[in-house]
């Protein structure tokens, strides 16, 4: 029986630029073991000698030969990870926690908000529909940065729009973005306005800072989507990632143990706390 809490070593066998701080790092067992996990569940990565922290897993669930992590140099673990060459080795645990739950998307529609690095927990499920396109109703991407240069999975992103809509925003456009028609320029929520979403038989995934989440939640009950059906994830506040530190606790839920992911009504409440947080980064 595979033990998830003990590390296994894994080699870096790719690594690729995302924005000037984010990278995408490409992971395999050394003894090829094959990796399952379900979108929005995250690892326990270990640098040898710098310490571990929790990261979203970012790749198509369905390829188990490799996985992928998307990672902001931000913190110790981080900035000694993006000196590694290729074929460093790295401990790895999980996978842990509860992801997105696609079977309720299931012959529904779906609306994906995400902001930043908020992305990259929600890659492996736009895979996940692409592989199983039929297997669902409308499916719309929302995608906010701060800038044309922190826009994450620039090529994928052009690539997804053969099978989802696909509607980008950046907070300070620049001459390129305007004159090229790239996207609109301003918050995410600015979204709403633009593209028409109906709340009836939909499902919402949304990730991102939380002062962006924030903002969203309270602009789809606005517009009369159900908070069972609005589902956001809360990763950005782990840690340690197992319960220990308590630095995900927000009114007696752990995190990294309960979630990452949560509906609306499981933490509407709690919310509003998390914009005040102050994350100790990794």
């Amino acid at each position: 029986m595979i033990n998830n809490w003990i590390p296994k070593l894994a080699r870096i066998v790719n690594v690729r630029d995302e924005t000037p701080d984010t990278r995408t790092f490409t992971l395999k067992f050394i003894d090829d073991t094959e990796f399952e996990f379900q979108p929005g569940q995250f690892i326990e990565l270990m640098v040898f000698g710098y310490g571990e922290a929790p990261f979203s897993l970012t790749s198509d669930p369905d390829e188990k030969r490799y996985f992928e992590l998307t990672i902001r140099k931000i913190g110790t673990v981080t900035s000694a990870l993006f000196e590694k060459p290729l074929n460093s080795l790295v401990g790895v645990r999980g996978p842990f926690g509860r992801g997105w739950p696609l079977k309720k998307a299931k012959n529904r529609n779906l609306l994906i908000v995400a902001g930043g690095l908020g992305l990259a927990p929600l890659r492996g499920v736009i895979y996940r529909i692409i592989r199983n396109r039929r297997d669902f109703g409308r499916v719309v991407l929302f995608y906010g940065a701060r800038t044309p240069a922190d826009v994450l999975y620039k090529d994928e992103l052009f690539m997804w729009r053969k099978h989802i809509e696909v509607y980008k925003t950046v907070d300070k456009a620049d001459e390129e973005w305007l004159s090229c028609k790239l996207g609109y320029e301003g918050v995410v929520t600015i979204l709403f306005d633009k593209i028409s979403v109906e709340p009836e038989d939909t499902i919402v995934f949304t990730c991102g800072p939380p002062i962006m989440m924030y903002f969203v939640t309270r602009k789809l009950v606005e517009l009369g989507f159900d908070k069972k059906s609005i589902f956001l994830s809360l990763e950005r506040m782990m840690r340690c990632g197992m319960g220990i530190c308590g630095h995900c606790t927000i009114g007696g839920i752990y995190v990294c143990k309960d979630g990452p992911v949560f509906s609306l009504e499981e933490v509407e409440s709690l919310l509003e706390p998390t914009v005040e947080v102050k994350k100790i980064v990794p």
